[in-house]
């Protein structure tokens, strides 16, 4: 098929019993921005069935990583959780989006606002050297149900921050703020803002009581210095950009910069 190509599984991970992520080889002829996504799948009955799915890496790391839910009766999903090393999946060729740090005006705070496997395309962002150039400080900020949810944890408190080229730039710039709002939760990490504080709630309500900012001592949120990237479901999205809007932080589009951005792939229509 045009502009797809075959990359071969070399690594899956089951998080718990629904949520998973893999690994596979990289074609050299595959480059992106961190943060955009591609169409991968399976051949099914002769033909792709393919889904959209942010590149969880960063894109000079030389394999894939994807992140995905379990659903049991998904066209792919059902499938592709079952999926081992060695075996193929399809892949196009052309990564795209929106959800790039191009499209925000310059600032000073970059929030991160994710649920569940919206965090796919952060773990490819923060992983990157340029945002820390950009920023003084960036923002994760990851919101489950449950704390088995709460995937790449080890990665990012522990891994990043001792990343031989970038760990002291990630130790001094990203805020990692997991919250889950089913279950009771106290997030403890070394030398991590809030991190003795229980994280516990929705992210829009951390947003409006002024709890997430006052947990990671940063100041009130400020159109003029703060920036965000949104991803997550629908409904967290619809709910973010309300806010955001009603506080003055204007909405980045194709054709100019804002104080806040979307991937517009995964919107509802």
């Amino acid at each position: 098929m045009r502009n797809m190509i075959k990359a071969e599984v070399t690594k899956v991970h089951h998080w718990n019993d629904t949520l998973f992520s893999f690994n596979t080889t990289r074609d050299d002829a595959l480059t992106f921005e961190n943060g955009q996504f591609v169409m991968i799948g399976l051949e099914v009955e002769g033909r792709p069935l393919l889904r959209a799915y942010s590149i969880a890496s960063a894109n000079y790391a030389e394999e894939l990583e994807f992140f995905s839910i379990k659903v049991p009766d998904g066209a792919l999903t059902s499938r592709l959780q079952n999926i081992q090393p060695g075996e193929e999946i399809m892949m196009t060729i052309r990564p795209t989006g929106t959800l790039v740090a191009g499209h925000l005006l310059p600032g000073k705070h970059l929030y991160l606002l994710s649920t569940g496997t919206g965090l796919a395309p952060f773990m490819s962002v923060i992983q990157d050297p340029d945002i820390y150039e950009q920023f003084d400080k960036v923002i994760l900020v990851h919101g489950t149900r449950w704390i088995s949810e709460l995937a790449y944890q080890d990665k990012i408190t522990r891994e990043l921050p001792n990343n031989e080229y970038f760990g002291d730039i990630i130790r001094e710039k990203l805020v990692y703020y997991p919250t889950v709002t089913r279950e009771n939760y106290q997030f403890n990490s070394l030398n991590i803002p809030g991190g003795e504080t229980p994280h516990e709630g929705r992210i829009t309500d951390l947003l409006s009581s002024g709890k997430l900012m006052k947990d990671i001592h940063m100041p009130s949120l400020n159109p003029d210095t703060d920036r965000f990237m949104l991803c997550g479901n629908d409904a967290m999205l619809q709910e973010l950009m309300t806010l955001l809007d009603g506080w003055g932080f204007s909405r980045a589009t194709s054709r100019r910069q804002g104080s806040y951005v979307i991937e517009q792939a995964f919107i509802e229509k």
